[in-house]
């Protein structure tokens, strides 16, 4: 069975040795990294109201989908680094947050699992 997170950690270790940037890729490095890109991604939403952020209009919508790219290719290539199998630990958190978020409790508010 073809696991697309793992061709993409694939492509993305020969895309990077191709290029000998792997030596850069520490987990310091690549956790940098994410952020720049994740704020470069939250800046397209910065000053939308909801409802506007809900359909980004002309060609925000590609930028928006370039910079989710880049937040996706350094929490890969993070991941990667530090040995972590992305899907067992989402899945995991979720499971923990399952247990710290019960539906009867948590359903329709957004509060902290402490203030349920």
């Amino acid at each position: 069975m073809n696991d697309p997170l793992i061709e993409l950690r694939d492509t993305l270790r020969v895309f990077t040795r191709a290029r000998e940037w792997h030596r850069y890729h520490t987990p310091k490095n690549l956790a940098m990294a994410l952020i720049v890109e994740a704020a470069e991604l939250a800046e397209h939403f910065q000053w939308l109201t909801a409802e506007e952020s809900q359909s980004p209009q002309d060609g925000k919508r590609e930028k928006i989908r370039e910079e989710l790219a880049d937040v996706l290719i350094y929490l890969v290539e993070l991941a990667d680094a530090l040995g972590i199998d992305l899907i067992a630990a989402a899945q995991d958190k979720i499971e923990k947050n399952a247990l710290k978020y019960p539906v009867e409790k948590a359903r329709g508010n957004a509060r902290k699992y402490d203030e349920l």
